[in-house]
């Protein structure tokens, strides 16, 4: 299957490459991401340079074409002003896309080497900027009318059913399928009224277009360019969804001084642009149930991988990820049993 699926990429490249093109030169398998679709680094000569391309592989998509949702986001981002892969070609009867090559660095693997609280600050402040631009001028009604029509996130969001269905999603696959936990009814209701309660704030909360997956992994580092990928989920939701997934990173432990600071700065921004947040409290109580309710769902997607691909790659981010849920829940002592539940059918 993969030397067909090379064989196939390898066609799709020459022909898009030209005349000019002296054919491929290697075709290399890069590290899967936590979805399904695969990525090649694909090297290419002509007359003066080797060049790089990377080619993403997928189901084939001939009835959709250019509008399948990564492409038709990635025009209207882009449109918007927001720093996306540029597309340079695609296949639809082989589900390819070819991709400009934006190297192997992530704002998580530059965060490896920040020596200061205040280098931290200015790499996650590039990846507000961006955020900030992406929640001002890209939801429904902006951009191209045409592109406006293809988007089908623009007709989702992130209400209180979907925000339940990720809990549950949680409860069966971490709890029962990977700790083999059994609620007590009791317990059960405590976990269900809970987060429901949690859901409907949420819910209530004003829209904007969110990424749906915002985190230091998914966002490429080249050149000062801080670039947005994976973004063919997004959705309406509120914009506190996509902060927390950054500042509350599974993957990164910002200090609580520095996610302030952030918070603070992401305000700012959004002032800047002409969408100012007022009720500055109400938006710090959403920001942080909105950090319990998506951390709770990283852990079920963490445990899925598991159960579902036999891959255990993403347990090791567990305990980072309930710490999150733990620091927030502690701030308000109405979520005092939820808390102490979920806990203790972790740890016991």
């Amino acid at each position: 299957m993969k030397l067909m699926e090379e064989q196939g990429m390898q066609s799709f490249v020459e022909k898009a490459a030209g005349e000019k093109s002296k054919g491929v030169h290697s075709i290399e398998k890069m590290p899967g991401d936590a979805s399904t679709r695969r990525y090649y680094r694909v090297k290419t000569t002509d007359q003066t340079a080797l060049r790089s391309l990377v080619v993403m592989a997928m189901e084939p998509f001939p009835e959709q074409r250019e509008a399948i949702p990564f492409l038709a986001i990635q025009r209207h981002l882009i449109h918007a002003g927001v720093d996306v892969p540029r597309v340079l070609d695609f296949d639809p009867e082989n589900g390819f896309v070819m991709l400009e090559d934006l190297g192997d660095i992530t704002l998580l693997r530059l965060l490896q080497d920040v020596s200061s609280t205040s280098e931290e600050y200015a790499y996650f402040a590039k990846a507000i900027d961006a955020l900030v631009t992406l929640h001002v001028k890209t939801g429904p009604g902006k951009g191209d009318a045409q592109a406006n029509q293809a988007i089908e996130g623009f007709k989702l969001r992130f209400d209180h059913e979907k925000l339940m269905w990720e809990v549950n999603f949680t409860i069966e696959h971490f709890y029962q399928k990977h700790l083999n936990r059994t609620f007590s009814d009791e317990d059960a209701s405590i976990i269900q009224d809970g987060f429901s309660q949690i859901c409907s704030e949420l819910e209530s909360e004003k829209t904007v277009f969110t990424h749906r997956d915002y985190h230091s992994r998914n966002v490429m580092v080249k050149d000062g360019r801080f670039v947005m990928i994976d973004f063919q989920d997004a959705r309406m939701g509120p914009p506190q969804y996509d902060l927390a997934s950054l500042l509350r990173d599974s993957y990164y432990q910002l200090s609580e001084a520095q996610i302030e600071s952030l918070v603070q700065y992401y305000r700012e921004q959004m002032a800047k642009f002409g969408a100012p947040i007022t009720d500055l409290a109400r938006f710090d109580r959403l920001f942080d149930l909105m950090a319990v309710q998506r951390n709770f769902k990283a852990i079920g997607s963490f445990a899925s991988f598991l159960n579902r691909r036999g891959n255990p790659a993403y347990l090791k981010f567990i305990g980072n990820t309930f710490e999150n849920i733990r620091r927030n829940l502690s701030k308000y002592p109405e979520f005092k049993r939820l808390r102490e539940v979920l806990y203790h059918y972790y740890y016991f």
